[in-house]
């Protein structure tokens, strides 16, 4: 059996957990204070939704637990950039939505990261990241349907 350094499964993993930390750090120096990559995520989520989502919801589209997409939901509502309220047909529920606070810290943060992005598409080009697309999204629905 190879190896451990020798597998490329294992290096994969290996570089996506390193890309994921460079990535949300290299993010989270330009974000405005207050807002953390987690909190940017949630924002964009919030500004392509159609109605105001659940929590359960969001945690399910972003593959995180409930637990951590409400903690940053908190941070986020006593930051007034989210509102979090009951849903009107199962009062059970809560809908969040973005404020008009909200709406603009999103707006400022994405014009603050922008640059950033933009450096990494142009080291690489937007080739390389539609080749390794296709193998990312496959890995991760398979991780996805296989806990």
């Amino acid at each position: 059996m190879a190896e451990a350094k020798d597998r490329a499964d294992v290096a994969v993993f290996v570089a996506i957990g390193a890309i994921e930390r460079l990535a949300a750090q290299r993010l989270e120096r330009a974000l405005p204070a207050g807002l953390s990559s987690s909190g940017l995520e949630l924002l964009n989520r919030l500004a392509l939704a159609s109605a105001p989502p659940t929590p359960q919801a969001l945690a399910t589209a972003l593959r995180l637990s409930k637990a951590a997409v409400t903690h940053t939901l908190q941070r986020l509502e006593g930051q007034g950039l989210v509102a979090i309220s009951t849903d009107p047909h199962d009062r059970r529920r809560k809908r969040v939505s973005l404020t008009a606070v909200g709406l603009h810290a999103h707006r400022a943060a994405l014009a603050a990261v922008r640059p950033r992005i933009e450096a990494v598409r142009g080291a690489f080009g937007p080739h390389a990241f539609a080749e390794a697309l296709p193998f990312l999204e496959r890995l991760a629905a398979w991780l996805a349907d296989n806990p």
